[in-house]
């Protein structure tokens, strides 16, 4: 079940996981952004928000349809996390422009199943969508395509966009998203990698059923 948080604790928290991601390094000056489920609504940084100067009254409510007010406007990047709110249950979105993620991404390739934990994502494998303009519909309605059966997806020469079911988790998941991608990027320099099979996925999520174990969709 979802933890209820009023207005205050969401704003505050929102801005303590945007200064964590700046400061593991999953976003640098001003790129990224993060939101969460507001009622009907959501709660998004602002435009040019970085780790430094962003405060939780800085942090801008935002319809699913783009209405807002206020002296801040909200991230470019308000339509991606809308399209995603409006066709996944995700309580929190985050996208990030992490350094290995961006470099598979910009290879026109998602990340593949070399690893277990990439069944962490809620499949064998993270998609990958094509380049579309930041801020464009186009891009929104592919991200939220993606995220139907994952809970994270590689953005065409961009970066990366992950859903959780609260701030913490959808950062903890775009963190984890970042170490996958650096470790695929480490292992294609001692060649091809092994894939996990069909049979051995099966096994793995049928182990998952059975114990209480990662993140899921």
């Amino acid at each position: 079940m979802t933890q209820q948080y009023d207005e205050a604790e969401l704003r505050a928290q929102l801005t303590e996981q945007y200064k964590h991601l700046e400061s593991i390094g999953l976003n640098e000056l001003s790129s990224g952004n993060v939101s969460c489920r507001f009622g009907d609504n959501m709660l998004i940084s602002p435009s040019g928000a970085t780790g430094s100067n962003i405060c939780s009254e800085h942090v801008v409510e935002v319809t699913l349809d783009g209405e807002w007010g206020g002296d801040r406007k909200p991230s470019s990047e308000w339509r991606m996390h809308a399209a995603i709110y409006k066709e996944t249950k995700a309580q929190a979105v985050v996208h990030t422009h992490s350094d290995h993620c961006v470099a598979i991404a910009c290879q026109g390739r998602g990340l593949p199943g070399f690893h277990y934990l990439v069944g962490t994502f809620g499949g064998s494998d993270v998609p990958w969508v094509p380049y579309s303009t930041f801020g464009t519909e186009k891009l929104a309605e592919d991200a939220a395509a993606a995220l139907h059966k994952r809970s994270a997806c590689l953005l065409g020469s961009h970066g990366m966009i992950c859903r959780g079911r609260d701030l913490p988790s959808a950062v903890a998941l775009a963190h984890r998203l970042e170490i996958m991608c650096r470790q695929y990027v480490l292992t294609c320099q001692l060649g091809e990698p092994y894939l996990l099979t069909k049979d051995e996925w099966k096994e793995f999520f049928d182990r998952v059923k059975k114990v209480s174990y990662g993140s899921f969709i």
